[in-house]
């Protein structure tokens, strides 16, 4: 039986991009879907029907960074690749803020993005695999389903971080895929200093020189969930060498 096509979802207003993008995605074997405003490719977004989100940022209707942060409030957990024209770190660090799991700037090489896509799948299907209890019978050394530090709970098995509250209740931090894939790494490798080329290669899953940017911008969010922004407790720095997260 033939493997089921991914689905891709272009959310893009310029003619010649989409046509670029959509032949050459559907050369690779994807089903590609195009929408050529922020409104109507919100819309689409919502359905849950695709497997990758590629948005373009400057755009009719609605700007990317908006649809970005109101699908992600609505639950929406599917992989979303922002594309923009404008490539500075403030547009890098909101789009990854309001949930992107990727940033890549125009123009761009079409063997990155692809690279980037497949990353991102991966990643997504892991994830999924993980969160679907597949290491129920798990092998000996292999790590804890439940890593416990401080008053965070991180449950592997349902692929979900908790937070004990002072009344002894249980709530769930809201936590993007990617956001919680770097989080299960850093707890996976406690008590270790890691490089951000590690954690990019690792963790992102392509080629370490495109930019360690991204593990700034996603420990700063973790940071910020774990309500540690000003006095890192779990997630240190080590000025030159990288992270190390602490139990």
């Amino acid at each position: 039986m033939a493997e089921e096509k991914k689905k891709i979802l272009i959310v893009e207003d310029e003619p010649g991009v989409q046509i670029t993008l959509e032949d050459r995605l559907n050369s690779e074997g994807y089903n590609v879907t195009v929408r050529g405003d922020g409104i109507e490719g919100e819309k689409e977004i919502l359905t849950g029907n695709h497997d990758l989100v590629l948005l373009d940022v400057m755009m009719p209707g609605k700007d990317g960074f908006s649809v970005c942060r109101d699908v992600r409030k609505a639950g929406v957990e599917t992989p979303i690749l922002m594309l923009t024209a404008r490539d500075t770190n403030i547009d890098t660090v909101t789009g990854l803020r309001f949930g992107a799991d990727d940033y890549l700037p125009k123009p761009f090489d079409m063997q990155v993005l692809l690279a980037r896509i497949e990353a991102l799948l991966r990643r997504a299907a892991s994830k999924q695999q993980t969160a679907g209890g597949a290491a129920a019978d798990s092998p000996a050394g292999q790590q804890p389903e439940k890593v416990v530090f401080g008053r965070f709970i991180l449950d592997r098995s349902r692929g979900l971080l908790e937070q004990k509250l002072d009344d002894g209740s249980v709530e769930a931090v809201e936590l993007n895929a990617q956001e919680y894939k770097l989080l299960e790494y850093l707890a996976q490798h406690s008590g270790r200093i890691i490089s951000r080329n590690a954690i990019l290669d690792d963790v992102w899953g392509y080629e370490s020189e495109i930019t360690t940017r991204t593990v700034d911008v996603h420990i700063a969010k973790l940071r910020q969930r774990l309500g540690e922004s000003e006095m890192p407790r779990h997630i240190l720095t080590y000025r030159g060498r990288g992270y190390k997260f602490e139990l």
